[in-house]
């Protein structure tokens, strides 16, 4: 007998709308959204600001700091000797948030969007991993209509922070962010939010919440 689905975990293409998608996922099936809700969690257990936190939200400190930090830990030194978990940055965050993670897994019934909650939670019963990708075009006119200024570099910001986010999960995780073996599921999110959530719901033996049923 399969675990019951108990976790969702949501990656996302920049422009697919996948964060969109899992929050009307999360609300169909009456469970708990963690999106920003995991910058912010890491932000508050480090004790900094929510908005230094968002900074460092998937991607890598720079290249010069990482070689500072090997630099340090190899030569004995550091900078006014403060400890790792007392230094926030990239990895420090990613540490928190993977905690975050487990223990919202732990938990169960939540929707748990990018972050490497797929590497994370890989191989766990009751998780199911779902992709989300859409095609060129459509991507390329949500940039547009999100930052009209910006439209004409529309493919470079698009590739640039998926490369990003490609960056943070190889370097913290050693996988490939958009390896189809993490992922029960892909999905294109053109075929429209409505078709996905039923797929998904056909293919994880989830049902709507009955509450949101009696709502529709």
């Amino acid at each position: 007998m399969h675990t019951p689905i108990k976790v969702i975990t949501v990656e996302r293409e920049y422009g697919s709308r996948g964060g969109e998608f899992a929050h009307d996922l999360a609300q169909r099936l009456g469970w708990k959204l963690l999106d920003s809700e995991l910058v912010a969690g890491a932000a508050r257990i480090a004790g900094v600001d929510p908005k230094v936190a968002a900074k460092f939200d998937e991607r890598l400190d720079p290249w010069y700091y990482r070689y500072g930090k090997v630099f340090w830990h190899d030569s004995g030194m550091s900078v006014s000797d403060v400890a790792d978990e007392q230094i926030f940055d990239s990895a420090r965050m990613l540490a928190l948030i993977k905690q975050e993670i487990l223990d919202a897994a732990q938990a169960g019934n939540c929707v748990l969007v990018g972050r490497g909650a797929a590497c994370a939670l890989a191989g766990c019963p009751g998780c199911f991993h779902i992709f989300v990708y859409a095609t060129a075009s459509a991507k390329r006119n949500w940039f547009a209509r999100a930052f009209p200024q910006q439209a004409q570099n529309a493919d470079q910001e698009l590739a640039a922070f998926d490369r990003r986010r490609a960056a943070v999960i190889r370097k913290f995780y050693q996988q490939e962010w958009c390896s189809r073996c993490l992922y029960h599921m892909l999905l294109n999110s053109c075929m429209g939010f409505e078709a996905m959530i039923a797929a998904v719901q056909g293919a994880s033996g989830l049902s709507p919440c009955p509450e949101v049923n009696a709502t529709l």
